[in-house]
């Protein structure tokens, strides 16, 4: 049952983070944003996740039904009403000046719907968070291993942004979403996130229709944030992923492409189930079977 939330009126910035028995990292993510006006949407967390959010000053929770983390953001730029908003997973957290530094590139680029900044790994190496748009070549180039061939090349690598050293500011297709600063005024033109992507691919959906819209995606390396990575969903969804690769297809790139794209991830994965041993290769061999079972559509309209 949900808490009263009382909505911040005025701030430039509120912070949203979404919630799923984030215990071991809350504290230090909600920490980092200890000055702003914060709003935690917990989806239903059995951990310590919901007492450490209720022990931050000023910091409001709400709590809702899981069903996914664009309607968790979507909650929470429903229930705040500054300019700005960060959103911020909950097993991140911002570097010393970060958000400052967000909100000022944003202040100086008015044509910027989502800014975001560096990620750093735990042990502070560069965790690599710019992309490009899924494309019928940019999925073989991943699921078909040919970015191996040659790691740094922009024509193998381009979905990873192959030869881009995340060391300066520039306007890029899409940026992973541990930590995005979004401008509410884009929001009310390119429109709320879409809840059919449960997790996975809500970003690069939302940083498409932002971009279709004529606004501006930007990665800023003069901020930084600290992200875990994988850690709230531990790699146990796996078949979710290339259910937002497929649903981006379908929506985006039309039927025939999506069809393609299914049989590019198919190939890839079991390929995968062959080779790999253990539970790494169970997985694999799952999402083929999963694949091979039907349509795309008929793939995406099971729960």
């Amino acid at each position: 049952m949900s808490e009263p939330v009382e909505r911040g009126q005025g701030a430039d910035v509120a912070i949203v983070v979404v919630t799923l028995d984030a215990e071991p990292w809350i504290e230090r993510c909600l920490a980092s944003v200890s000055s702003g006006d914060v709003l935690v949407v917990d989806h239903g967390s059995t951990d310590g996740t919901l007492a450490a959010a209720r022990r931050r000053p000023g910091v409001r929770l709400v709590e809702q039904e899981n069903r996914g983390l664009a309607a968790g953001w979507n909650r929470g730029l429903a229930e705040t009403s500054s300019r700005y908003v960060l959103l911020l997973n909950s097993d991140a957290w911002l570097v010393d000046g970060a958000l400052e530094r967000l909100v000022a590139f944003a202040e100086e680029h008015p044509d910027a719907a989502i800014v975001g900044p560096r990620l750093r790994n735990p042990d502070g190496t560069l965790q690599r968070s710019v992309r490009g748009f899924p494309t019928l070549w940019r999925l073989a180039t991943e699921y078909l291993f040919l970015r191996k061939l040659a790691p740094r090349s922009r024509v193998l690598n381009a979905f990873y942004a192959g030869g881009f050293d995340h060391d300066e500011a520039r306007a890029v297709e899409w940026l992973m979403g541990a930590c995005l600063l979004v401008r509410r005024e884009a929001v009310a033109q390119v429109g709320p996130l879409d809840e059919e992507f449960f997790l996975f691919s809500e970003e690069t959906d939302w940083c498409y229709r932002a971009r279709a819209t004529g606004w501006t995606v930007w990665f800023v390396p003069d901020a930084e944030c600290v992200h875990v990575g994988g850690a709230t969903h531990g790699g146990r969804m796996f078949r979710e992923n290339l259910r937002g690769n497929l649903r981006f297809f379908l929506k985006h790139l039309g039927p025939r492409q999506a069809a393609r794209a299914r049989r590019i991830l198919l190939t890839g994965v079991a390929v995968r189930g062959l080779v790999l041993p253990g539970e790494r290769g169970r997985m694999y061999r799952d999402a083929a079977r999963w694949l091979r079972s039907g349509r795309v559509e008929t793939l995406l309209a099971r729960p």
